[in-house]
């Protein structure tokens, strides 16, 4: 099989989503399938949910078996309407559910998709290619004030105003269009001695997350998986920066102290130092799990 994308917390997230045979689960990210292919070998019946039609159409070539055998129903949608795809395809109640949250490899390794600034393409970042907002429309639309409010809220980079400026000034110029470009426009603009990471990292974070998003799209996908788990069931969520892993420990907070469940994780789980050797992109991931009582 191609390597679409590496799975992360493979077995962290099937022991916690104690997965049953015969029993309905549903990855609302379904990447490169991974997650799905090893809850099917465990007895689960999937439900698989990408926005991105790219992961739709390899999984549709990787898991002809496991679809014709109904062990996987495929969906191309946003998480955001979980419980309307949930209901359209018989998961009215599952055992347990999956986020994993942030970009795919292959997101990041095809060039055309504009998610990385170390692979020349266009500025682009949508996930679900039929949105209609790319990153270089932000990049070339927003007033100097809204990208740095952009990138200080959804990057949390603290020299947005100087990079802002920057961009501000060389798109006057000529129109940002790629993704190298803007990077060495963020680079040029700081001192990268103040970083331990590529400069441009927070800003592309911002970027993705205002064109796909995916704050709100969380925020209002996390009470529908509530409502569609029986009694013991489990969401599991992996998020990869501190924004969407605020959003995952508040709502569980809320979830508990309406009395719909326990939080399984007190602290979220992190990758195992030989896990993070052989995938760098799982450094920052952080997995957090509940458990529905009813």
């Amino acid at each position: 099989m191609d390597r679409f994308h590496v799975s992360v917390l493979l077995q962290e997230v099937i022991d916690y989503l104690q997965i049953k045979h015969g029993k309905k689960y549903i990855d609302a990210t379904l990447g490169g399938g991974g997650h799905t292919r090893e809850m099917i070998s465990r007895g689960g019946i999937v439900l698989g949910v990408d926005a991105d039609l790219d992961a739709i159409s390899f999984i549709k070539k990787n898991f002809k078996f496991q679809i014709s055998n109904l062990k996987l129903t495929l969906v191309q949608g946003n998480f955001n309407e979980i419980g309307k795809i949930a209901r359209e395809n018989g998961f009215e109640k599952v055992s347990g559910i999956l986020f994993d949250l942030g970009v795919s490899g292959h997101q990041f390794d095809e060039a055309q998709r504009g998610f990385s600034f170390s692979k020349e393409g266009p500025l682009d970042m949508r996930m679900d290619t039929a949105l209609t907002v790319s990153a270089k429309d932000l990049v070339n639309g927003l007033t100097e004030q809204e990208l740095e409010e952009l990138f200080t809220r959804l990057g949390e980079e603290r020299f947005a105003r100087k990079i802002a400026d920057s961009i501000v000034k060389a798109r006057a110029k000529k129109q940002i269009a790629t993704t190298r470009e803007l990077a060495e426009i963020v680079k040029q603009s700081v001192y990268k001695s103040h970083y331990d990471i590529h400069p441009a990292t927070r800003v592309f974070q911002a970027l993705r997350i205002a064109v796909n998003d995916e704050l709100n799209v969380l925020r209002e996908a996390l009470p529908q998986a509530v409502d569609l788990l029986e009694d013991k069931g489990r969401i599991a969520v992996i998020s990869f920066h501190s924004l969407e892993d605020r959003i995952v420990k508040h709502a569980f907070i809320k979830f508990m102290e309406q009395g719909r469940g326990t939080i399984i994780t007190k602290k979220p789980l992190v990758p195992t130092e030989p896990e993070v050797r052989k995938n760098p992109r799982s450094r920052s991931a952080k997995l957090r799990v509940f458990e529905r009582s009813i």
